[in-house]
């Protein structure tokens, strides 16, 4: 079915426009970005269950305005009459612009933006409505879920969670009528079991942009997870050094997010907090690998036609066989630096500022076969289950958190588990030191993504499989 667009966002855009109308009388561009966003958690474990409202759920509106060389921003989320909106804004927004001035407080100058008139909608398919779905069907599917982990021995916990959300946008300026209704769905099981006095966890999820047929994958997880559990109750810690190894498309996903994911953000270019910019057109990786960001370039939880500044979203090529191409940045950055906007600018809510950040980040897929890859390595690791990552953009440091790493000597699985891992390194050398690309690739959504440490956003990331060098810890 084809998710249907808002109700609200239609019947309110007239009065949208009407706004713009009369602030435009005031500043030299208005634009306004109106939000609303709903959906629903299921949650269900040995202990308790749990329905509540998805985490980023909204409804609201958030007005832009250029004067005087810079962009000011106006939000709120009672929608008034248009006449009495406007003198509000005006006034709210000019006695910014007098306090500043007043204080001697420089603001920092913007090109104006010049848009060009465009006029489109994207509304996605998924196979089956969350919302013609009861609560207690879906429960009752998470329940059995549950239920199948929770009877393997040693279990002390076992959860299963979902969430369907629906995103809807409308963005308006005198050039640009947009809307946009996407559905998206996320599942995860987690358990936690003991053995021998010994405790650990371990988690599976699956996304994309679908609705209640997410559960149907669910189901192939339990059995999954709970391998991976009992494989981590019989692990080893691992010896520090520099190993080869081959990380699994949910750790690719990580360092494509932290190496050249949130280095190449360009509001961070703008701030000089980036040590990207002095590296675009040069070599910073292994001409094996190349990698995207993107809300177009695959379909994801972070896909869309346009993003919080009314940017189309685009496919950007980052890294094209090893050489750093360009970053991804938002509307504001890119008419600092002489740019163009990638369709990166996103809000963690109508409430928040705009920020350069990621959407689907990924490294492509090679031609290498996992059973090669294997077979290459004398003594390595076979990464899995990533859990965290964590980067430096000024220096290029970076560090991931394995879940667990399974041994390979003379080319095979010896069947020994080291957990946890952490891997580090410095990013050049790390992506420089890739000899091996597989043939598939696989992309992740579940999780969020934070700017220092705040400001979360949907994002996903992955890859193929690589083969790489870095030190283990």
């Amino acid at each position: 079915m084809q998710v249907p667009m808002s109700s609200y966002l239609v019947e309110i855009k007239p009065q949208i426009q009407e706004l713009i109308r009369l602030l435009e009388r005031e500043f030299d561009y208005v634009s306004v970005l109106c939000t609303d966003v709903k959906g629903t958690t299921y949650r269900v474990s040995m202990h308790q269950t749990t329905v509540g409202d998805y985490h980023f759920c909204e409804r609201g509106f958030v007005v832009r305005a250029w004067q005087d060389s810079s962009y000011t921003e106006y939000s709120f989320n009672n929608l008034t009459d248009a006449a009495d909106l406007a003198e509000e804004i005006t006034s709210a927004l000019k006695s910014e612009f007098q306090a500043l001035k007043a204080l001697g407080i420089a603001q920092m100058e913007s090109p104006l933006v010049q848009e060009e008139a465009i006029a489109k909608t994207m509304q996605n398919e998924i196979e089956i409505d969350p919302e013609t779905v009861s609560a207690e069907e879906i429960l009752s599917h998470l329940r059995k879920l549950c239920d199948a982990g929770a009877a393997h021995e040693g279990i002390l916990e076992f959860q299963s969670t979902v969430s369907f959300a629906r995103v809807n946008k409308l963005f308006l300026s005198s050039k640009k009528d947009l809307m946009q209704s996407y559905a998206f769905s996320e599942g995860s099981l987690s358990a936690i079991g003991t053995e021998n006095g010994k405790q650990n966890m371990s988690y599976r999820s699956c996304s994309g942009l679908k609705g209640v047929e997410i559960l149907n994958e669910m189901d192939a997880i339990v059995e999954e997870i709970i391998a991976v559990l009992y494989d981590k109750l019989h692990s080893d810690p691992v010896t520090p050094g520099m190993y080869d190894v081959i990380t699994a498309p949910d750790v690719t996903g990580v360092i494509a997010h932290e190496a050249f994911g949130h280095g190449v953000e360009m509001d961070m270019f703008v701030k000089d907090r980036a040590l990207a910019k002095e590296y675009i057109g040069k070599p910073v990786a292994s001409q094996l690998s190349s990698m995207h960001d993107g809300a177009v370039g695959a379909q994801q939880v972070s896909s869309y036609l346009f993003d919080d500044e009314g940017t189309l979203g685009t496919d950007t090529t980052v890294i094209d066989h090893g050489t750093l191409v360009t970053g991804i940045s938002d509307l504001v950055s890119a008419l600092r630096l002489g740019t163009t906007p990638t369709g990166n600018g996103k809000r963690e809510s109508f409430e928040r500022k705009v920020y350069s950040r990621m959407t689907n980040t990924y490294f492509t897929a090679g031609t290498d076969k996992l059973d090669d890859m294997i077979a290459s390595i004398e003594h390595g690791y076979l990464l899995e289950s990533v859990q965290s990552g964590m980067e430096d953009p000024k220096h290029w440091g970076i560090q991931c958190m394995v879940g667990l790493g399974r041994e390979i000597k003379d080319g095979k699985l010896t069947g020994k588990v080291v957990s946890p891992v952490t891997l580090t390194g410095y990013v050049p050398d790390l992506l420089k030191s890739i000899s091996m690309v597989s043939d598939k690739e696989e992309l992740f959504g579940s999780g969020m993504c934070g700017k220092g440490h705040k400001e979360w956003v949907k994002v996903s990331d992955g890859g193929p499989y690589l083969k790489c060098k870095v030190r283990l810890g």
